[in-house]
């Protein structure tokens, strides 16, 4: 989630674990605790950026960066702090360090929480930005901040801020199984025969869905408000996997696959290649848009040696997926 979200969210775990005994120090410490693993987006100052792709959400994201970490950060807090229990600091970067890769796995990018396995968690229910999820929640950090750290209003409006926030999360898996049911019965009903299924919410909400549809010769994309009166409508992208058969073996390659979870297709644009990943979308709405949020120019040597490097995003064209968003939430 965006780094507002996680500080939130940090804040409240700190409230909840040490609030009563340290007041807003607690939330400021569990603020800054949520956002610690977030320290690996640094990576990409320093490396390669298939490596630095690799990097984020990974070790930081864990059970055993939590793990590890709780009681040194414990141990350093407790030292200059009047509160000296070190036992109730490591508690509260622990529990703070944990929720951030939990609600991680919400979203598409997904989180190695069980680093170093190769494994990554994403349920793919909520958008790295939701303002349904995090306006209300810091509505209640704020208003528990106010009280004294004694008062029970404080408890009160810190623990409604947490039951909001993680009921949301579970009305998210339920939208998620509608969606994923909708667009399965219109591949049915149009006959379309594919080997993945794969879904998202769109940016900023949960009323507009993504569906990602694996074929034959080409990805299929359809969107799916529950608004919508009319039937799912899909377009097609051709894989063009074609393109990079003289070098498919190559590490790097190898290494972006297995990042995208073979969800990419290749694109070329005046003797160009693109790596696209397709599971984040477009910045558009309009059919066949080439605009890919994570979009990977290709650059290769005679040696076949590769690297990626991401193509600048335009701002103008976020400004317009907004206004397209707002449109198309309200139905077709």
């Amino acid at each position: 989630m965006d780094s507002l979200t996680q500080i939130v969210l940090g804040a409240a775990v700190g409230e909840a674990v040490l609030g009563k005994k340290v007041g807003n120090k607690a939330m400021l410490y569990g603020a800054i605790a949520g956002t610690i693993p977030d320290l690996d987006v640094l990576a990409s100052h320093v490396t390669d950026t298939v490596t630095a792709l690799e990097i984020h959400r990974g070790f930081t994201h864990s059970i055993l960066f939590s793990i590890i970490f709780a009681p040194i950060f414990g141990w350093l807090v407790s030292r200059f702090e009047r509160y000296k229990d070190i036992k109730g600091w490591s508690w509260l970067f622990f529990w703070a360090f944990i929720t951030h890769p939990l609600l991680d796995a919400h979203t598409t990018w997904g989180t190695q929480l069980f680093w170093p396995l190769d494994l990554r968690v994403a349920y793919k229910t909520i958008f790295v930005i939701d303002p349904l999820y995090t306006i209300p929640f810091i509505i209640c950090v704020i208003l528990a901040m106010r009280q004294n750290k004694a008062a029970k209003k404080r408890r009160v409006y810190n623990k409604w801020g947490l039951i909001l926030s993680s009921s949301y999360l579970v009305i998210t898996v339920l939208l998620k199984g509608i969606a994923f049911s909708k667009f399965e019965s219109a591949l049915q009903d149009q006959g379309i025969t594919y080997s993945d299924l794969d879904t998202r919410p769109s940016p900023l909400n949960t009323i507009l869905w993504t569906a990602n549809v694996d074929t034959e010769a080409a990805y299929l994309v359809g969107h799916y408000s529950f608004f919508d009166s009319q039937p799912i409508s899909f377009t097609s992208y051709p894989k063009h996997h074609e393109y990079i058969d003289s070098f498919k073996e190559n590490d790097k390659l190898q290494r972006m696959i297995a990042i995208s979870k073979g969800w990419f297709t290749i694109s070329k644009h005046n003797e160009t290649l693109y790596f696209n990943d397709l599971r984040f979308g477009t910045l558009s709405m309009e059919p066949h848009a080439e605009n890919f949020v994570f979009q990977y120019e290709i650059k290769t040597n005679a040696d076949h040696n590769i690297n990626f490097i991401e193509t600048p995003k335009n701002r103008a064209d976020a400004k317009h997926l907004i206004s397209d968003l707002w449109l198309r939430i309200q139905g077709n």
